[in-house]
């Protein structure tokens, strides 16, 4: 039997309690403990707030590594955890609550952070981390076959948009390449250059135009957008839906205001994700090229553009793994909610979705709308001068964009209050702490000029006053003595015959003294 079939007896079973030494606690308070506790880890491991903020700086890596590691596997392990521990959340109220809120915030803040970044990889971390968000907000409504769902299809996407975004990044190089070989061939110095310096093939100010030059990465790239997005028949569509729908559910249905803060914040995190997508795509691939490096890219060779070409098909078709029941032609066409009726075989409450037509029609609105308007600030006009983005030329809207081209300041925050404190506190630990207390004061005053003094005492009136003194007044009476003894030593025959004769006598005197003290009766 496993911990989860167990637990699920105990909390049948009612009454029971756990002791941690000399603290009791109820199982279902224990149960609330442990959840959190996994909610912790899983905010590190799956770039939730307030541990967020790695992993857009790890799409510093090769593409390769952020389409697999940081967008389909290795980040989404956190909410695989919590997800296989449905049982302890579903019995805990309070941990799902937390859960929704923290997916919850952590959507709605990466999707706006999203808007206001230059660097194509860095748009998609934060998107990384808003989906993200919304896999474990479907964990905190109960919704775990919908956070399977979107991981599931988001790997796909996420993997095709990362891996287009290589080759977006490949085409800017070799323009580059490009017209660095051009220059040379020409006769131009290094100064001619020295304008170029500055060139960075990621960040989409210098991009624009690459609709034409890279044919297939755009309609790729399209693709990807799409499903991010969530427009209808693309994968991202069906599991961005179902968790839209259960969230609306939990508060409905149950009761759960975290049920009602999930679906409306979500929502508004989803008009953002095809905002900001949008505005990426509109940057990148329409308008005219802003870099003579965007006007001599080339498309990606078909190592690059066949996975891209894989990826983009299983976008579209994936979501159809788990068409949810009622849904028009669809349903009868690919099965009722595949996905979820296997995943029941591990997931204890796993569900299938119910078609809700009109809540897709308003998710679909939303995203085309928030698509339409971002095409209508990123227009083929706005675009020539990159100068500032579009959205500043609002001065209302200049703030609100400044805030999310800033991150919220939210590395600030955290060098500010977390980083240089913890440095302060470090630097006082090791200089006045450690060195001037701990070495100066304990071990070099107290520890070694005690013993040194000690040692001093030792040395002078002990060592070498009372025991070297000893010794040498014993050395002494020897030597006398020995200079008086070997007065003895005449060097004589006589003198040892004689010295033999009185020890013979003396011997023998000593053997007979017993007889001789016997005889005389003494």
């Amino acid at each position: 039997m496993g911990v989860f079939n167990q637990a699920e007896i105990w909390l049948e079973e009612g009454d029971h309690e756990v002791e941690f030494g000399m603290v009791s606690l109820s199982f279902k308070t224990t149960i609330t403990i442990i959840t959190l506790l996994f909610l912790l880890g899983a905010t590190g491991k799956s770039a939730q707030i307030p541990l967020f903020v790695w992993l857009p700086d790890a799409m510093a890596g090769p593409t390769p590594v952020s389409a697999l590691i940081h967008a389909a596997t290795m980040v989404t392990a956190g909410v695989y955890m919590m997800v296989r521990s449905n049982v302890l959340y579903h019995a805990s109220d309070t941990a799902s609550a937390v859960v929704a809120l923290v997916g919850a915030g952590t959507a709605i803040v990466a999707g706006y952070i999203a808007v206001g970044q230059w660097d194509i990889k860095r748009v998609l971390a934060y998107s990384t981390v808003s989906q993200l968000g919304f896999m474990v907000t479907a964990v905190g409504v109960g919704a775990y076959t919908a956070a399977m769902f979107h991981l599931v299809t988001h790997a796909f996407f996420k993997a095709l948009l990362f891996l287009a975004s290589g080759s977006v990044i490949h085409g800017m190089e070799h323009g580059h390449h490009h017209l660095a070989h051009a220059h040379d061939g020409h006769g131009h110095d290094h100064d001619a250059d020295a304008h170029d310096d500055d060139f960075d093939p990621q960040d989409m100010r210098f991009m624009g135009g690459l609709r034409e030059k890279m044919p297939i990465t755009y309609w790729t790239y399209l693709f990807g957008t799409l499903a991010l997005a969530g427009i209808i028949p693309f994968a991202g569509f069906w599991s961005k839906d179902e968790i839209l729908l259960d969230s609306l559910k939990a508060g409905l249905d149950d009761g759960h205001m975290e049920g009602y803060v999930g679906f409306g914040v979500l929502l508004v995190a989803a008009a953002f994700t095809a905002f900001y997508m949008w505005r990426q795509v509109s940057l990148v691939f329409y308008g005219k090229a802003r870099h003579e490096a965007a006007d001599h890219a080339v498309e990606s060779g078909r190592v690059m553009t066949v996975p891209l070409m894989t990826l983009a098909a299983f976008s579209l078709g994936i979501g159809f793994i788990n068409i949810p029941s009622g849904f028009p032609i669809l349903s009868a066409l690919f099965g009722e909610h595949r996905f979820a009726n296997w995943l029941e075989e591990s997931v204890t409450y796993a569900h299938g979705g119910t078609a809700n037509l009109l809540l897709a029609a308003l998710a679909v609105l939303v995203a085309t709308i928030a698509i339409y308007f971002a095409r209508s600030v990123y227009s083929d006009e706005a675009m020539v001068d990159l100068s500032q983005d579009p959205l500043e030329d609002d001065l209302h809207i200049r703030r609100v964009f400044g805030w999310a081209n800033a991150k919220l300041y939210w590395d600030e925050f955290y060098f500010s209050f977390i980083v240089y404190p913890y440095q302060r506190a470090a630097k006082w630990l090791a200089d006045v702490l450690d060195w001037q207390f701990w070495h100066d004061f304990v071990h070099e005053r107290i520890i070694y000029r005690s013993y040194r003094g000690a040692t001093d005492v030792l040395t002078e009136p002990v060592d070498k006053g009372v025991i070297d003194g000893s010794f040498n007044k014993l050395g002494d009476l020897t030597r006398q003595a020995a200079s008086r003894v070997r007065l003895i030593q005449t060097g004589y025959v006589r003198t040892y015959a004689l010295s033999v004769l009185f020890g013979s006598l003396l011997v023998i005197f000593l053997i007979l003294f017993p007889v001789i003290r016997e005889l005389l009766g003494i």
